[in-house]
Parts: structure tokens; C-alpha cells; sequence
């Protein structure tokens, strides 16, 4: 069996301040990236704080998913079977951390009478998460199954 590549100190630290930057960065520019429509309702002053909280974990997320993209990478090519199953995983990941922040944006901006545009969301966003999910539990049960 071979062994899983230990991250260098220096790829850690890579990791660490792509993470932090990313989500610094993503929590700053949501309403650069995406602004709010003319005439965009609002939640009220009271429930604008739980919508601050759900912006800063978006951008942790994003920025955790940049840090699991540097350090997977290197796993993911290493593993004791470089497969398909792992590399799917190692995407699987990538996609379930980075995703939250443009999702949540685009329902956002999205007008809400553009259901053609809310289907192009959930299939853009809902159906991969989907996948995703299924090739961790798919690779889990692999990984227990081989280790028996």
C-alpha cells in the first residue's frame, strides 16, 4: 500500500492563507460580484443578522474548499489506487465547499418570478451536490469494504 502524501509545511501555510484570503475576499465582494437588483426586496432588520452569519460561513466554506483544492490535489494523485472513484471524490469535495457562495448569491439576485432561471440554479448547483454526495458514500463504503 502506498503511503498518502504528508503535507509540507509550506503547503500548508499555501493552503492556509489561500483559505483565509478567499474568504475574505468572497464575504467582501458578494455584492460586487453580484449586486442587488433595482427594487430587490430585503429582509428585515431582525433577520439581517442571520443572513450576515450565513455570509461569513459561505465565505469560511469557500475559502476552506480553495485550501481542500491545494492540499486534496496531491492526495487525490497519490492515493494507494489513483482511480476515477478518488478523483471524483476529490471534486465531490471541492464542489460541496466552493459551491455555497455563488449559489446563495444567484437565488439572491434572482428575480423571483424567473423560474426558468431558478431551474438553471438547482440543476447547476442541486444536481452536482447530489452526485457529489453519491460518489463520497460510494468511495466510503469502497474504502471500508477494501479495508476489511
Amino acid at each position: 500500500m502506498t503511503t498518502l502524501p504528508i503535507p509540507t509545511r509550506a503547503m500548508r501555510i499555501t493552503a492556509a492563507s489561500a483559505a483565509g484570503t478567499s474568504a475574505l475576499a468572497t464575504f467582501a465582494l458578494s455584492r460586487v460580484v453580484w449586486p442587488d437588483p433595482p427594487g430587490a426586496i430585503t429582509p428585515s432588520d431582525d433577520l439581517l443578522p442571520y443572513f450576515l452569519i450565513l455570509s461569513v460561513v459561505e465565505a469560511l466554506f469557500f475559502g476552506a474548499g480553495v485550501a481542500y483544492a491545494i492540499v486534496g490535489a496531491p492526495v487525490a494523485r497519490h492515493t494507494a489506487k489513483p482511480t476515477r472513484p478518488a478523483w471524483a471524490l476529490y471534486v465531490s469535495v471541492c464542489f460541496m465547499l466552493l459551491s455555497w457562495w455563488p449559489h446563495d448569491n444567484l437565488h439572491r439576485v434572482l428575480d423571483h418570478h424567473d423560474f426558468a432561471g431558478l431551474a438553471r440554479i438547482e440543476y447547476l448547483f442541486h444536481v452536482p451536490l447530489m452526485a457529489g454526495a453519491a460518489c463520497v458514500a460510494l468511495y466510503t463504503l469502497r474504502a471500508r469494504r477494501e479495508a476489511r
